[in-house]
Parts: C-alpha cells; structure tokens; sequence
C-alpha cells in the first residue's frame, strides 16, 4: 500500500499491544490505542509516538467486556482516519488457579476480555474492509492457543477459541483481500506474564524465581523470553502487501514451545 494504513490496537497501552502499536507508528501508520492505566502515563505514550513518527495517534479508554464502548472505540477510529486498515485484537487478562477453585466471575472475564471482544470488533470492521477490498485483523492469540498448561483453564479456552476464529473469519474475508491471522507467543516479559508469577509460585507450591526458570522457560527451548519487537515487527509484515496470501494461520513466536 502507497498510503498511509490506519490501525486500531486494542489493549495497547502497555505490553505486546504498545510493542505492536509502536512498530505501527514506527512503519508511517496511523494509530488508535485502547487500554487502561494512568491518564498522564498514556498520554506521554501517545504524544511521544505521535512526535516521533509524524503520524496521528489517539486514543479511545473503551471498556474491551462492553459491546456498546468497542463499537464506540471503531466508530471514533473511522472517523478520525477516515477508514480502519489493520484492526489488532490484543486485549487480554489473566488468573491462574486450579479449576477447583478457579472464581466464576474470573472466568466470565476473561472470556469476555481474551474472545468476545476479538468478535466485536471484528464484526465492527469487517463489512467495510469487504467494501474496500482490503484489511488486516491480526489476533494475538498465544502458545496456549495450540496447547494447555495447567491452572489456565479460561484462558487457554479463551485462546484456542481465538484460533479458531482466526480461522472462520480469514475464510470469510478470502476473497474480498480481507486476510485473518493469528500470532501465538510463548513468553513474553509483560505485565502480564509478571503479574502471573506469584499466583503460578502460589499454585505450584514454588518460589517464584523457581517458576521463572523451571516453569516459564523451561517452556521455551531458547530459554529467553519473546520480546515485544519481535512481535511489533511479525505484525507488521502481516499487515503488509507482501503477506496478501498469508491468512487463516496461527504463527508461532515462541522459542520452540510448541515444537515440543
């Protein structure tokens, strides 16, 4: 594409989401950022990326469980860039506990969070990227996306529902230059994952260097952690001309993970 694209990042305030956001802003794109976290904080991200990159970054505080907000957060995004390109769903949370146990009201959540709003803001954009003959939805799945580790029960489910998803709406879109596709890192050092180590440690009766070393990259054949770069920038040839024939796939960044 000759133009500028214009992205909305779901989720990326922080973590993957900002990595993939930065790499969008970075290759010229226009982009909307979504997510939580300290008014003055977000702000700073967004000037500093806008400055640095001579492009529009905005941002919309949409609630990802809230059908009415996410439609709210593509609508504010075509208008304000005239049309939506590349749509990233990336939001997600995480609780780790043995089934058992595992609150209710957390499952809810994150099923709400990790799936349903990849459907509703996908079901936002879809119609006009058919219209256009062109967009990219990218959706940040994980390695537990094509296998289960234990105490992760809402979120693997979550996770290899987006796959399947992925699946559903790059044969939807084949033949209008709509392509889907699904990224599924293994670790990567978010606040995500680093939020999780206490609970795994509590979960697994272990100190939480132990789970690091001989939970989390024991996982990874490298031994090191996914980086939010490598990520941003798989994204971006994924959002390119040259991926036009990649779609209905789920790519692993994972260190061999899977490969196991």
């Amino acid at each position: 594409m000759t133009r500028p694209l214009n992205a909305v990042v779901t989720g990326s305030t922080s973590g993957i989401g900002l990595g993939v956001a930065t790499a969008f802003a970075a290759a010229g794109w226009n982009v909307m950022l979504n997510g939580f976290g300290e008014a003055d904080q977000i702000e700073a991200t967004r000037a500093a990326l806008e400055k640095k990159h001579g492009i529009k970054v905005l941002y919309n505080g949409a609630d990802m469980t809230r059908p009415d907000e996410i439609r709210a957060l593509i609508n504010a995004a075509e208008e304000a860039f005239g049309q939506v390109d590349i749509l990233v769903n990336n939001a997600g949370i995480q609780h780790v506990a043995p089934v058992e146990d595992f609150p209710e009201e957390k499952w809810d959540a994150i099923i709400a969070i990790n799936l349903t709003s990849a459907f509703h803001a996908s079901k936002a954009v879809f119609a006009g990227m058919k219209k256009r003959g062109f967009g990219r939805i990218i959706n940040i799945a994980s390695a537990h996306g094509l296998v289960a580790s234990p105490f992760k029960s809402a979120y693997v489910a979550a996770k290899h529902g987006i796959v399947g998803f992925t699946k559903t709406l790059a044969l939807e879109g084949a033949e209008h230059g709509v392509t889907c596709n699904a990224i599924c890192p293994g670790y990567v050092k978010t606040p995500l994952v680093e939020a999780q180590i206490p609970d795994t440690a509590k979960a697994r009766g272990m100190s939480e260097e132990e789970v690091v070393q001989k939970v989390i990259l024991e996982a990874q054949p490298t031994k090191q952690f996914v980086t939010v770069e490598q990520i941003g920038a798989f994204a971006v040839f994924l959002a390119s001309d040259s991926a036009a024939q990649i779609t209905g796939a789920a790519h692993q960044i994972d260190g061999g993970w899977v490969a196991k």
